[in-house]
């Protein structure tokens, strides 16, 4: 084999993997939205998850991304654990046609399609109304013209010729378990390395139509692809929360569990399949598949088992989902930190997003969390304010400074993650919502600030021995802080919910309530002061937490404004 000839098999293959990752792409970008809606309305039962999770996974060509959608709503308390596990299930099945294509266009000629769909996608992506769909079309353009090219470079390698592959293939007993579980090993390995299972299912039917490698040793090559799959989501899980890392656990039990009752029928099975492909063949599509040359059926036996073994395995382990969230709840236990004191980021994980679309859907999960931190922030700086034990009053200014910290780490790590997505191509919707996400984070930050100033200022009061604030001034800072509170609470309401629900107005008849109280309780102090009630001192200090928590009146409003799309002061 010359070089020029692996080169050409590299790149090939290369095209296979761009022109899936474009289609499912675009496709996202056209229906985002609408699959997450999917995804959660959908799974209402264990039933209705398996079905909605292989649909959506046929239709964008992504095992991943359905499952990244999937750990997210689980996340975000929209999706049970069990429900994500029979999803998780139906986008095995659904990957699956992924396979079903790759037979089509390596047993017949499909190289008629490509140029025109190359035609059409260039002129749809000019017209920007419709690029998502000539994104569309150049993805498949290139998978098809991928598979063509593949179909070529494998006639040209004449691999069932070839004495080298012959016997390197022959060496092995055919009849052995050890060889079996060989190639099942080899096959996971492989599908680890590149990253991609419809690479490795490519050259499996490479190997299997040249005649080069028996059907038996494809099949368990195409097991092992199943395993090694699930072992690149568990890795990207290491780093991410405890239900992400369990649903991850659950895909690899589910693909192990397979395999294992697989290899105990692993012969009949296959026997089974090529029957069922050969009678479908000649009795439904009227194609005598036992004339294909080169032994291109073995294309449609490969692509008929996976589905085959998919199928079943599903159609076992759904009636034991509640037995599969025990296993994994109990393998994995919930790490032991104070997820409070942590300041890592729950939702935006390295690693496991795909695509930009869906990147936005966890950062705004993660906005959501901040927000609820800031909240509880401020609880604690009205807890330090009547705070009389000196320890427990210095342990929880010690928290309030953490919490500071935390909030600038979090408004930098989502910043920049909203930075990253933005350099992608990105539909008009997704790019102004990241330009809202960036002006939320800087706002929650500064509500942050607004909280840490009057910790120091509490703080300030304390370590001066200024004399205590009178039962007036502590009344008046109760129910300042009690409307603000009230402000926040209702933010989160919208942070955590859907804006087509929230009342915008409610915000600002809070912000007007707090800017009036304000005002009042700045006329009051001068009254106050000048009849000598307390000194000026005392009065500064009481004024400065009022005046912050009217500053944090007006971010908690800036945030809203920001989330509704709205400039409405």
């Amino acid at each position: 084999m010359s070089i020029w000839v692996f080169f050409k098999l590299l790149g090939s293959l290369a095209l296979l993997m761009f022109g899936m990752k474009s289609m499912s792409e675009a496709l996202q970008k056209m229906a985002g939205p609408a699959l997450r809606h999917a995804l959660g309305a959908m799974t209402t039962n264990r039933l209705t998850g398996l079905l909605t999770g292989a649909v959506v996974t046929a239709s964008v060509q992504s095992s991943t991304a359905t499952t990244v959608m999937t750990v997210s709503f689980v996340n975000a308390g929209l999706l049970t654990l069990a429900q994500a596990i029979s999803v998780i299930m139906g986008a095995n099945i659904g990957t699956t046609f992924t396979a079903w294509i790759m037979a089509a266009g390596a047993s017949f000629d499909i190289s008629v399609l490509v140029y025109p769909g190359f035609f059409l996608g260039i002129i749809l992506i000019y017209m920007k109304k419709h690029r998502y769909i000539g994104d569309f079309l150049f993805g498949l353009g290139f998978l098809l013209l991928g598979l063509t090219t593949l179909k070529l470079t494998g006639t040209e390698m004449d691999l069932g010729h070839n004495q080298a592959v012959v016997h390197f293939f022959a060496s092995f007993d055919p009849d052995s378990f050890i060889t079996t579980l060989v190639f099942l090993l080899l096959g996971g390995v492989m599908t680890f390395c590149v990253q991609s299972s419809a690479a490795v299912m490519a050259i499996t039917m490479l190997l299997c139509s040249s005649g080069a490698m028996p059907i038996y040793q494809g099949i368990a090559l195409v097991l092992g692809e199943n395993i090694g799959t699930t072992v690149t989501s568990n890795l990207a899980a290491l780093s991410a929360n405890t239900q992400a890392r369990r649903a991850a656990l659950a895909h690899m039990f589910f693909n192990v569990f397979g395999v294992m009752w697989i290899l105990v029928v692993f012969r009949p099975f296959i026997d089974g399949v090529i029957w069922f492909v050969d009678w479908a063949g000649t009795s439904v599509f009227a194609v005598d598949m036992a004339h294909m040359d080169g032994n291109e059926k073995l294309n449609f036996v490969l692509a008929a088992f996976h589905s085959c073994f998919n199928v079943i395995n599903a159609s076992i382990l759904i009636w034991f989902v509640p037995q599969m969230e025990r296993f994994v709840c109990w393998i994995i236990k919930p790490k032991r930190v104070d997820e409070e004191e942590d300041f890592r980021l729950h939702f935006i994980t390295a690693g496991f997003m795909k695509t930009p679309e869906l990147s936005v859907l966890e950062a705004q999960k993660e906005i959501a969390a901040f927000s609820e931190r800031m909240q509880r922030m401020f609880g604690m700086v009205r807890e330090l304010l009547t705070e009389k034990n000196e320890a427990a009053f210095n342990k929880l200014y010690t928290r309030i400074e953490k919490y500071e910290n935390i909030s600038d780490n979090m408004e930098i790590e989502i910043a920049n993650y909203l930075e990253s997505v933005s350099d992608a191509h990105l539909s008009d919707d997704t790019k102004g919502k990241i330009r809202a996400m960036l002006r939320e984070v800087s706002e929650l930050e500064s509500i942050g600030d607004a909280n840490y100033n009057m910790a120091r200022t509490i703080s300030r009061k304390v370590m001066g021995k200024e004399e205590h604030f009178t039962e007036a001034q502590y009344e008046h800072m109760h129910q300042m802080m009690t409307l603000t509170d009230t402000a926040l609470t209702h933010m989160n309401q919208l942070m955590g919910g859907r804006k087509d629900a929230f009342d915008v107005n409610r915000t600002f008849n809070i912000e007007n309530e707090i800017n009036n109280y304000r005002n009042q309780l700045k006329s009051q102090n001068i009254n106050d002061i000048n009849n000598h009630l307390y000194n000026y001192a005392i009065g500064t200090i009481y004024m400065d937490i009022v005046n912050e928590c009217e500053k944090l009146g007006d971010y908690v409003v800036n945030v809203v404004e920001a989330r509704m799309g709205t400039r409405q002061r």
